[in-house]
């Protein structure tokens, strides 16, 4: 049962973390951030971006949260693998997927392609306002049936 309910608690995290992404991608990197977020946007002339800083954070954040519960393997701990399997999803879709960081990765996937498009309507615009689409894994139903 204790299985289970860690399981719940990583998934949940997960939905949580693409809930959280969305809502600090449209409020703080399209806001105060933007400093740092514009590297996204713009073509890049190198592997990294300034923009990577943030999963650099999230990483921080999910490597304290299983280091201070690691005896315990309480909520905290499995929160914190939540938020690194999040992160693992992210970089797949986000970085070798969608924007090709590494060239290996395609698929005819209908899901898969609806991310991609979604992606796409946000980066259509470079700036920082007026963009839309801010999530990653959930994609509108419009974008699933072409």
């Amino acid at each position: 049962m204790i299985i289970l309910f860690n399981i719940l608690i990583v998934l949940a995290t997960i939905v949580v973390m693409e809930c959280l992404s969305w809502f600090i991608h449209k409020y703080l990197f399209h806001g105060p951030l933007w400093f740092m977020h514009k590297s996204h946007h713009q073509k890049s002339h190198s592997f990294f971006e300034w923009n990577d800083l943030f999963a650099l954070l999230f990483a921080v954040l999910s490597l304290y949260l299983m280091y201070i519960d690691q005896t315990n393997f309480g909520a905290r701990f499995f929160i914190g693998v939540g938020i690194s399997v999040y992160g693992i999803i992210y970089f797949i879709i986000h970085d070798w997927f969608v924007h090709r960081r590494f060239k290996t990765f395609k698929s005819d996937n209908r899901y898969l392609k609806a991310v991609r498009k979604a992606h796409k309507i946000h980066h259509k615009n470079q700036g920082k306002e007026k963009s839309r689409a801010f999530g990653l894994l959930f994609v509108r139903e419009r974008l699933l049936q072409k």
